[in-house]
């Protein structure tokens, strides 16, 4: 017997709540048998004019409608809570999880069988895919797609370049003029960063978790083949309904080792962690951020996109997408996972063709040996802490230095251009409270500029230590995610200038050469000290309630899916 759509719970009453339900839905022209018995799929859209990367999804929701009209279902598009990561302060991650709610519930308390989320912008898809996994009904992504790559005076510029062009506007060797004409020809298009930043990264882990059909991840936003992808999908989610085909069922442990593996070989944004984390957890997955640093331990950069490597997304794409990339991965990945075509990843993958070696490398031929994400742990991380080996400089993955600390970013601003700052090549960069309670929101500060007088020796990068969190488009030797963060009394907390710091990435070692009893004394003077009352609303809710990085920094009361239910009839 044929399971009855959830739908039908509204549409297909009689008597005055039916009547209520489908009249003032009459009311924009819909015909009477849309509501007998057809898929009602939400398309769950985050644009918006303030999140620029995402500016595209009203044109992008029309073909999934298409889709969806052509398989017998019943569209409706709703919007959701949009988070522009360029615009939104103090960071988009501390509203991740508002949005998140609001994805749940609005999916809850409507008349939705199936959803096709889009999103784009970084924090917009671990937002959307969080909010599903919460109610678990069918469920398929849909992203936006990178821009186009950028030109400025005879090269292709990225995201990734705005680090450099800020070094040497810092230098003087930049004019603001110049930095003013490469904004235009950097972001020429529509889509989100070009490089392989944390949008990029979060697209191309929901092609490996097997949401969304596959080339999700590379097709650029300005390409018709991308509104292809979104009428195919269209069609796709009609039937997933008919096949209960619940989210649960894609996302399972295979799934996330998969993305795991997938992000390593790609030289994805450390944001990776933290929001797969953050998955997981609603979905009732096990997963601990032991587990990235064992199952990307081994494996090398494959595809060679910046900012680990040379080319852009659209340049992926070109070459054969993620498929191509997966496919060099057979030995190492979980083939039998499933996808949301109905076909398991490596039935995907198994013949995708390969454009050019130049973008996609091999296992015996890779771009670096070494990518992934390595996790160091320590008297300085007690819960771990991340960092990205395919972006940092080799011979600062072993140093031992003094420290020189910033107490906040507002500490950080104020004196690292300082002249008299007591500051080598040598010396490591600590910046405390800007983790998920301390900033609130965990903003992407970590990668920390090098100070101005050091820039101008020549010094490129240094090792830099925060419970913050840094742009998948950044790069360097950058220690992240520190937990427990120095808000939450981590250790971190207790570091002074000159403390002695030892990093050992080979060995997965973080340490405070600081004796156990100086740290005592230490942590008895930071708890005399007067703590500012949190904020109102929202953010005051957050404080309370987020959770610690290496947890995913949700908030605990949202853990865990709770059931696609339906709401009490209220006329």
């Amino acid at each position: 017997m044929e399971k009855k759509l959830r739908s039908q719970q509204w549409f297909g009453k009689k008597g005055k709540d039916g009547f209520i339900y489908r009249a003032w839905m009459k009311n924009q022209g819909i015909p009477h048998d849309e509501f007998e018995g057809k898929p009602v799929i939400g398309i769950c859209n985050t644009w918006s004019e303030l999140t620029p990367c995402n500016g595209h999804f009203r044109e992008l929701a029309e073909s999934v409608k298409k889709g969806v009209w052509e398989a017998g279902g019943f569209p409706v598009e709703f919007p959701v809570t949009s988070l522009g990561e360029t615009l939104i302060k103090p960071t988009a991650m501390l509203y991740r999880n508002l949005a998140s709610m609001d994805v749940e519930e609005s999916i809850r308390a409507n008349p939705i069988d199936g959803v096709v989320l889009m999103c784009g912008c970084d924090k917009t898809t671990p937002s959307l895919i969080m909010g599903a996994c919460s109610v678990d009904i069918p469920t398929l992504v849909i992203s936006g797609g990178p821009m186009m790559k950028g030109r400025w005076r005879g090269k292709y510029i990225g995201t990734s370049d705005v680090w450099h062009m800020a070094e040497q506007y810092k230098t003087g060797d930049l004019s603001q003029e110049e930095f003013v004409e490469a904004e235009a020809c950097m972001a020429r298009t529509p889509g989100h960063c070009a490089v392989m930043g944390t949008a990029s990264t979060m697209a191309s882990m929901v092609e490996a978790l097997g949401l969304s059909l596959p080339n999700n991840a590379s097709i650029p936003a300005a390409d018709s083949r991308r509104k292809v992808l979104a009428h195919l999908s269209g069609r796709r989610i009609v039937d997933m309904v008919r096949e209960e085909m619940y989210l649960s069922k894609i996302l399972t442990r295979e799934a996330f080792e998969n993305a795991i593996i997938v992000n390593a070989a790609i030289g994805g944004s450390t944001n990776f962690v933290i929001h797969l984390l953050a998955i997981a957890g609603r979905i009732g997955v096990d997963l601990k951020l032991d587990d990235f640093d064992a199952l990307s331990h081994d494996i090398p950069l494959i595809a060679n996109i910046q900012p680990s490597g040379e080319h852009f997304m659209e340049d992926l794409y070109y070459s054969g997408g993620l498929p191509a990339v997966i496919k060099e991965l057979e030995s190492l990945i979980r083939k039998d996972a499933l996808t949301v075509n109905g076909k398991t990843m490596w039935e995907n993958c198994n013949a995708a063709p390969c454009y050019d070696r130049d973008v996609v490398g091999t296992l015996e031929n890779p771009f670096k040996p070494q990518s992934g994400m390595a996790v160091v742990k320590g008297n300085l991380a007690i819960n771990g802490a991340v960092i990205k080996p395919s972006a940092a400089t080799p011979a600062l993955m072993t140093h031992r230095g003094k420290a020189v600390v910033f107490e906040n970013i507002e500490d950080y601003h104020a004196r690292v251009d300082d002249p008299d700052l007591d500051i080598d090549a040598n010396s490591i960069m600590v910046l405390k409270n800007v983790g998920p309670k301390g900033y609130p929101g965990m903003a992407e500060v970590g990668n920390m500029t090098l100070p101005k007088k050091l820039l101008e020796q020549g010094v490129t990068d240094m090792v830099r230590i925060s419970d913050g969190r840094m742009s998948g488009t950044g790069y360097g030797t950058v220690v992240l995610h520190v937990s427990p963060e120095a808000s939450a009394g981590g250790t971190l907390a207790l570091v002074q200038n000159g403390d002695w710091i030892s990093l050992d990435v080979p060995n997965r070692s973080l340490h405070l050469e600081v004796s156990d009893e100086e740290l005592a004394e230490r942590r008895r003077e930071w708890e005399s000290q007067l703590r500012a009352q949190p904020p109102r609303g929202y953010v005051n809710l957050y404080i309370q309630h987020v959770e610690q990085a290496h947890l995913g920094a949700d908030m605990d009361f949202l853990k865990g899916k709770s059931g696609s239910v339906v709401t009490r009839d209220s006329h």
